[in-house]
């Protein structure tokens, strides 16, 4: 079984096919980028793969037989086209099995909705491709919040407008972990997972982190409105606007779902001490 995964010179992309490597060893997986260079350290073989571009996906597909769609990071209005490229192009090189990157979130609410949608959309189209699927909606990763930790120590604070909402964090490991035995295992076929950890709050999270890392977070709730307008100095228009609404989704309870991660992964997924403490030992 030869299976390929998109957007493999990103964080994601990367992170499952050294999992499916050793699931599977590195002949059996096929990495796609838009700019394969990128992706050479992986040790695999790498074909040219942009999403802009079904005739370059009718290649990179040629002799797979699932495909791992990453989502795509451009502007909701042009991810549904791109995604499609490559369902399409899955469709006419008998690629058997199409598995989707999607989010968790709520999309009727927040500055967040219109990539929700998007993936919503996308998800429709490969329920409708004819081909085998399965469709993972990933949680929030907790990356970026540990990798902005010198920041928070120097603010003294975590800073948004999340309240006492709770998301269910995850990272890009253990989703790695569960792409994989979706990708590899057909009792998946037909099902959309939440591939999320355990729900916690920010002032959780601010506590997690000092216990491991032992400073003194507090977290400070500002008002969406303020936090959008921070964002949006910060960060510019779109992504200061998606930021807030990330954030405004934890408070509104669209994060606070559901786990299946134990039936993606047929296993428990880490807990949150646990993979701050996983990060920690990987800094050293």
């Amino acid at each position: 079984m030869k299976i390929a995964v998109t957007s493999a010179s990103g964080q994601l992309g990367v992170a499952i096919v050294k999992q499916l490597i050793k699931e599977i060893g590195s002949e059996n997986v096929v990495g796609i980028a838009r700019t394969p260079k990128n992706a050479e350290h992986l040790d695999v073989e790498i074909r040219k793969g942009d999403y802009n571009d079904r005739k370059q996906f009718d290649e990179a597909l040629k002799g797979i037989d699932a495909v791992l769609l990453v989502s795509g990071m451009d502007a909701p209005d042009k991810r549904i086209q791109q995604h499609r490229n490559v369902i399409e192009a899955a469709k006419a090189n008998g690629v058997k099995k199409i598995v989707y990157t999607s989010i968790v979130g709520d999309e009727n609410k927040s500055g967040f909705k219109p990539i929700v949608k998007s993936n919503r959309q996308t998800e429709a189209d490969i329920r409708a491709s004819g081909l085998d699927w399965a469709i993972g909606r990933n949680g929030i990763y907790i990356e970026p919040d540990l990798e902005y930790l010198d920041t928070y120590v120097k603010e003294g604070e975590i800073r948004n407008c999340a309240g006492d909402g709770k998301c269910g964090y995850t990272c890009r490991e253990e989703l790695a972990f569960a792409y994989a035995q979706m990708l590899l295992n057909d009792n998946h076929n037909g099902q959309t997972y939440n591939l999320v950890g355990e729900a916690i709050t920010q002032t959780e999270l601010a506590d997690l982190m000092n216990q491991v890392f032992g400073t003194n977070l507090k977290f400070n709730n500002v008002s969406v409105e303020a936090y959008e307008k921070e964002r949006k100095a910060e960060l510019g228009e779109f992504i200061g606007t998606v930021i807030a609404g990330i954030y405004e989704g934890i408070k509104n309870g669209a994060n606070e779902v559901p786990s299946h991660y134990e039936k993606a992964a047929s296993r428990a997924h880490k807990s949150a001490l646990e993979i701050v403490e996983d990060y920690r030992e990987a800094r050293k």
